[in-house]
């Protein structure tokens, strides 16, 4: 058997096993929600982005999703939309809140992992100075609304300038950070690169957002998808 049928049944093996962890664990990665801004807010009810998360929910027999985010100037309420709540989390960096990639904080959090506490965390409008203090918010939150079995998880995805291709975008950090803290340095590594597919096969805005990518950015930019 040559060496690269024996990785594929290598890797075959771990996602079964990293699927049914997930199934029983308290999050369940998807991977990335959307490319661009559609429309600011961009998960607000009734925006296509956050219908688009609440129909991954309900497919997955949810009553909740997480969505994480960089933290800007949204205070990141949780809603409802269709009939799933939708829990808001944003990381700002001791950095700053950005949408631009630093390749060698990157290189750093992929080989060491994130830095405990390293990031302020806001979930549903409150602040945590920890992930454990926020991730305990996260939960409480699902379970005051019914929340039976793993959350569905993306991480926004949106780029503001550039190439969406290139740039994971909002909220790429957090997932990573999440998937590390809840299943491991390796499942982290998986959930990524499944994550980074996963709008390629499930977003049906994906070619729109991509083909008009440097448009939409700029009408975002300049305060021409403000529908608030």
């Amino acid at each position: 058997m040559k060496w690269y049928l024996i990785l594929l049944v290598i890797l075959i093996l771990f996602g079964g096993y990293l699927y049914i962890s997930s199934e029983t664990g308290d999050v369940q990665p998807l991977g990335r929600l959307s490319f661009v801004k559609l429309a600011n807010p961009d998960m607000y009810p009734g925006h296509s982005h956050s219908e688009l998360l609440a129909q991954y929910a309900q497919e997955k027999g949810s009553k909740c999703a997480l969505v994480v985010h960089f933290k800007g100037t949204s205070n990141y309420l949780s809603y409802n939309d269709s009939g799933v709540y939708i829990i808001e989390m944003a990381f700002e960096s001791s950095a700053g809140s950005t949408t631009n990639i630093d390749w060698g904080q990157a290189l750093q959090y992929f080989v060491f992992g994130v830095p405990d506490n390293e990031w302020k965390i806001v979930v549903n409008g409150k602040e945590f100075d920890t992930y454990d203090a926020a991730w305990a918010e996260v939960m409480k939150e699902a379970k005051a609304h019914g929340q039976q079995g793993a959350i569905p998880m993306v991480w926004h995805g949106t780029v503001r300038a550039g190439s969406p291709i290139i740039n994971p975008g909002c909220g790429f950090p957090l997932y990573y950070y999440i998937c590390w803290k809840q299943y491991g340095r390796f499942a982290a590594y998986y959930y990524v690169i499944a994550g980074s597919i996963f709008p390629y096969i499930n977003d049906p805005y994906r070619n729109f957002e991509l083909q008009h990518a440097s448009e939409l950015q700029y009408y975002y930019t300049h305060n021409m998808l403000n529908y608030e």
